[in-house]
């Protein structure tokens, strides 16, 4: 099969190349490959011929996204506009890589994939307008939404807690929002298989279980031997953001499960990641 991967530099990227490892691969990323442009991308992804592109480029610093949403939308938005008209024109299937962010955090239990989006933020709203456009481009896709990602190398959620647990001796964390850490390597996996299933349509691909952030940077320091360091917990209207993520949106994974695709409990893949770490 020959997959050509958008965002192939990042985290879900490199991951991506390993689970595909025998296979056909190329990729795209800044600054060669930029989705926003029509034609280089298109000329790009058309000159390999895929099967399927995986589209893992995006811009995810929400903050960022709010704070300058034009961009936002014409990354996430444009971006996927672009990738999935290169599909079209090719004969390629998409896999687009969504968030839980599409999701308005009211629920009271885990978003399945018929549930409607409602974003409350520029960066989830530059994310649903990118699944309209795969939906209404192509008829052979793939929707994986995700969250909460990390991966080996650069800066993450939990690199970032055992920083400050080491800097300052102590934390304060969010109670309030509650998601599914999700490990960029059993993410990348779960889509190297789906992609080979032929079963399109709209998924939710996590690490199985959830937790607020206040619980996963309390696993985090158990598993690195900092439980000696406090985390008091506190609410989001405890500090000023740009972005206001959904309080509650944890994924539920039923159509994957129905192919025989799941993803091993988000606290087993924290321990491998951060035993190799």
């Amino acid at each position: 099969m020959r997959v050509f991967i958008t965002g192939h530099k990042g985290q879900l990227g490199r991951a991506l190349y390993a689970a595909l490892d025998g296979h056909t691969l190329a990729g795209g990323d800044l600054p060669e490959f930029d989705v926003a442009d029509h034609a280089a991308a298109g000329a790009a992804i058309a000159a390999f011929r895929p099967d399927v592109v995986i589209h893992a480029a995006a811009w995810t610093d929400v903050d960022g996204c709010a704070r300058d949403p034009e961009r936002a939308y014409r990354v996430n938005a444009i971006g996927t506009q672009n990738v999935a008209l290169a599909c079209a024109a090719c004969g390629a299937a998409l896999a687009h890589v969504s968030t839980n962010e599409v999701f308005d955090g009211r629920a009271t239990e885990p978003y399945r994939e018929w549930d409607a989006p409602n974003p409350i933020n520029p960066y989830a709203r530059s994310k649903v307008a990118a699944e309209w456009f795969v939906r209404h481009l192509l008829t052979r896709f793939y929707i994986a939404r995700t969250a909460w990602l990390y991966a080996p190398g650069g800066r993450n959620f939990p690199h970032r807690i055992v920083e400050l647990a080491d800097e300052r001796g102590a934390l304060r964390v969010v109670t309030d929002e509650v998601g599914n850490p999700t490990y960029a390597p059993d993410l990348a996996q779960a889509l190297a298989a789906l992609v080979q299933t032929g079963a399109y349509g709209v998924y939710h691909l996590t690490n199985a279980g959830y937790c607020s952030r206040h619980a996963f940077a309390v696993e985090i320091l158990r598993l690195t031997g900092r439980t000696h360091v406090p985390v008091e917990p506190i609410t989001s209207d405890a500090f000023q953001r740009a972005s206001t993520p959904p309080p509650f949106a944890p994924l539920a994974n039923i159509a994957a499960a129905a192919h025989g695709i799941t993803l091993r409990p988000w606290q087993d893949a924290l321990a491998e990641f951060l035993e190799a770490r």
